[in-house]
C-alpha cells in the first residue's frame, strides 16, 4: 500500500507544470519553487513511510505555496520588546531616533560625500563625519569609529602591542555575549596578556610588578556585565596613567557600554564615561555606538592625536571601518547630544527617563482595552533592567501589564509567531508586558496581537 502511494506522488516537473505552482514561480523565482517542491514531496513521503496516507493534490500544493512563502520572507523582523529590558543584546540592542533613521535612509538611498571633500573638490576622509562631533562632546584630540567595540580593542592592541605584552588584571578578564572572551579577542591581535592580581582584588603594586622592556601598555576593561562586590580592590585609571606615563607605555581603557550622560540623573549607579577618562589620563578610550550611546553599531576610540593617527594608518584598520549608513546614523545619533536635545530624542534615554506614573498610564490602557475583551488583565508593580552590557544588577521602578492565562509558556511562543512578534516575560507563572521598552508607535500592534493570540484560546 505504501509502494503504490509513493508511486501516485507527483513528479517534481509534473509539479512545475501545474498552473498554481507556475504562478509561484513567476512571483517569487524558479529556485525557491524547485526547492518548496522537493521538499514538499520528501516530506509527503516521509508521512507515507511512517504508515500516513498520501496527501490530496490540493493539500500538497498548499504545502509548497506555504514552503515558498516562508523561504522568502526575511528572518531578520521587527519585534516588539515588551521584556522590560531596555538595551536588548538578543532584540538589536538600542532602537535609533527618529533623525538617526532618516539620516540612514538618506544615506543608503544615494551618493554621499562619504569620502570627497566637497570644499576642495577631491577625496576627503570618511573618518571627519564623526570625529568632529565626537571631539568636540568628549573633549577628546582626535576620535576614530570602527565597526564595534571589540574591532576597537583589536585595532588598539594590534598597533600598539603586538608581539609585545599587556598587563590587565585577572577580574577584567570577562566573558561577552554570546561566548566570546576578552582574552580570547585580544589574543587575536598578537598581543600576549599578563594577567596579575586576583579576581576581586588587584593593586598598583600588582601593575608595577609586572612591567618590563616587553610592556607595550597597561589596559582596565570595565565590567559591563556584572559586578564583584564586598572584600575587593582595583587600582584607579588615574593610578594606571601615572604608571604608565612614568614607565612611557600607553593606558587603554576599555569602557564598553558609552554612556556619554550621567546615568546617576536617572537614578542609576554612575556608568563611567569616556570624557571622565580622557580627564583621568588615559591616552586611549573605547566604548560602543549602540548600547547606551544610542546609536547604531560602532566601536568608538578617542583619545591622544598621536595615537589616533597610528590606528587610522593600521592595514586592519580598512577591514573594520564603518559604512556610510552607519556613520550616518551616528552623526545624527551625536547631533542630539551636541544640541542638548538626547533624553527627549535617543529611545534609550527616553526609556530610561521614563516615570512610574507615565508607565502606569500606558499599562493601565493596555488593561483597559483587554478587559473590554473580557480578558483578565491587570496592571502590577515590576522592575524593569538595563541589559545589553550596561549597568550590571541595575533596575528601575515600572508598572507593567499581566495577563493571566492557563499556559504562559504556549502563550509566549504564540505571541512570538505572530506578526509582528511579541517578546513578552514570564513571571510567577504570568505573562508580563513592560509598557518601558514599548515604542509609543508600536501601542496598538501590541494590544491587537496580544488579543488576537488570546482568542484563539492559547489561554
Amino acid at each position: 500500500m505504501n509502494q503504490t502511494q509513493l508511486r501516485n506522488l507527483p513528479s517534481v516537473d509534473a509539479l512545475l507544470q501545474m498552473h498554481t505552482v507556475r504562478d509561484l514561480d513567476q512571483r517569487f523565482g524558479h529556485t525557491l519553487v524547485v526547492e518548496a517542491c522537493r521538499d514538499a514531496l520528501d516530506a509527503a513521503r516521509g508521512a507515507i513511510l511512517a504508515g500516513g496516507d498520501a496527501p490530496m493534490p490540493a493539500l500538497l500544493i498548499d504545502e509548497i505555496y506555504t514552503r515558498v512563502e516562508r523561504a522568502a520572507r526575511p528572518s531578520l523582523t521587527p519585534v516588539i520588546n515588551a521584556t522590560g529590558v531596555i538595551i536588548h543584546t538578543n532584540l538589536g540592542r538600542a532602537p535609533l531616533s527618529d533623525d538617526a533613521i532618516a539620516a540612514m535612509k538618506l544615506a543608503a538611498q544615494g551618493y554621499t560625500n562619504l569620502e570627497y571633500d566637497l570644499d576642495a573638490g577631491e577625496r576627503g576622509s570618511r573618518y571627519a563625519h564623526a570625529e568632529s562631533l565626537i571631539t568636540r562632546l568628549i573633549g577628546a584630540e582626535a576620535a576614530l569609529v570602527v565597526n564595534n567595540n571589540a574591532a576597537a580593542v583589536t585595532l588598539i592592541l594590534a598597533t600598539f602591542a603586538r608581539g609585545k605584552q599587556v598587563i590587565i588584571s585577572r577580574g577584567q578578564l570577562v566573558e561577552i555575549g554570546g561566548g566570546f572572551r576578552v582574552p580570547e579577542v585580544m589574543a587575536q591581535s598578537g598581543a600576549q596578556l599578563v594577567e596579575i592580581g586576583t579576581t576581586n582584588r588587584t593593586y598598583l603594586a600588582d601593575y608595577a610588578r609586572a612591567l618590563n622592556e616587553q610592556t607595550a601598555l597597561v589596559m582596565r576593561v570595565h565590567s559591563s556585565n556584572f559586578r564583584v562586590i564586598g572584600f575587593t580592590h582595583e587600582a584607579t585609571l588615574e593610578e594606571l596613567a601615572t604608571l604608565a606615563r612614568e614607565n612611557k607605555i600607553l593606558c587603554v581603557d576599555d569602557l564598553g557600554s558609552g554612556a556619554l550622560l550621567d546615568t546617576r540623573a536617572y537614578n542609576l549607579a554612575h556608568e563611567p564615561m569616556p570624557q571622565e577618562s580622557l580627564a583621568a589620563g588615559a591616552d586611549l578610550v573605547s566604548f560602543s555606538g549602540d548600547k547606551l550611546l544610542g546609536g547604531p553599531q560602532a566601536g568608538i576610540i578617542v583619545g591622544k592625536k598621536d595615537f589616533v593617527d597610528a590606528l587610522k594608518k593600521h592595514p586592519l584598520t580598512r577591514a573594520l571601518r564603518v559604512d556610510k549608513v552607519t556613520l550616518a546614523g551616528l552623526q545624527a545619533t551625536l547631533l542630539h547630544y551636541l544640541k542638548g536635545e538626547a533624553p527627549k530624542k535617543i529611545p534609550i534615554w527616553m526609556m530610561l527617563s521614563a516615570t512610574r506614573d507615565e508607565l502606569d498610564a500606558r499599562a493601565q490602557k493596555w488593561a483597559e482595552r483587554l478587559r473590554a475583551k473580557n480578558f483578565d488583565a491587570t496592571v502590577i508593580d515590576a522592575e524593569s533592567t538595563i541589559g545589553g552590557g550596561s549597568l550590571p544588577g541595575e533596575t528601575l521602578p515600572t508598572r507593567a501589564l499581566v495577563l493571566a492565562v492557563a499556559s504562559p509558556d504556549p502563550f509566549a511562543q504564540r505571541l512570538r509567531a505572530i506578526t509582528p512578534p511579541i517578546i513578552a516575560r514570564i513571571e510567577a507563572n504570568r505573562v508580563v508586558f513592560d509598557p518601558r521598552t514599548v515604542l509609543a508607535s508600536e501601542t496598538d500592534a501590541l494590544v491587537e496581537g496580544i488579543e488576537r493570540v488570546a482568542s484563539q484560546g492559547a489561554h
